[in-house]
């Protein structure tokens, strides 16, 4: 009888303990960190581009909509033409042709209009940059993008400072 009490009590502790642990959330990626959701990743899209376009107020109630009618159509046209990319390229030039006067209207200026074309690609580059960041990959000279400003030269070394010849 006492083993049976012993057991029981046993049991009910395990239990307890496990019941008393935090819920796993679920993980990314090759287990590392939590993954984010699908909101989150809506949200940061929606501040960079406000940002990254410089939006005000009037001009954000004007551009989102558009932006979000433009971005289902592309998400739409991606799925009905997944097999062929010469298709989807031409639709989706036809989608952005169609939104670029709403675009105008909320942002004012061609030069903005191409900007706001371009965010999603500059919003994926943070996030691959960010991404490459955090596994300790820093690609290419720290991410320098090939450019000459504190990379190596062709032959290894160091460039010169600016304005000066180096010296052999």
């Amino acid at each position: 009888m006492k083993k049976i009490v012993l057991s029981f009590l046993f049991s009910f502790f395990v239990v307890a303990i496990t019941l008393a642990q935090p819920p796993e959330r679920p993980m990314g990626p090759r287990g590392k960190g939590p993954r984010p959701s699908k909101e989150n990743v809506e949200a940061l899209k929606v501040a960079f581009i406000t940002k990254h376009l410089n939006l005000n107020v009037e001009e954000a109630q004007k551009f989102w909509p558009a932006y979000n009618a433009c971005f289902e159509e592309l998400k739409k046209a991606r799925q009905e033409k997944k097999d062929d990319v010469l298709a989807f390229e031409e639709a989706a030039l036809n989608i952005r042709k169609k939104y670029k006067n709403d675009f105008k209207k909320a942002l004012g200026s061609d030069d903005r209009v191409n900007k706001a074309m371009g965010a999603d690609r500059a919003f994926m580059s943070m996030i691959k940059d960010e991404l490459q960041h955090r596994r300790g990959d820093q690609g290419p000279q720290n991410n320098n993008k090939g450019g000459k400003k504190g990379g190596k030269n062709k032959k290894g070394g160091t460039p010169p400072p600016s304005g000066q010849e180096p010296t052999i």
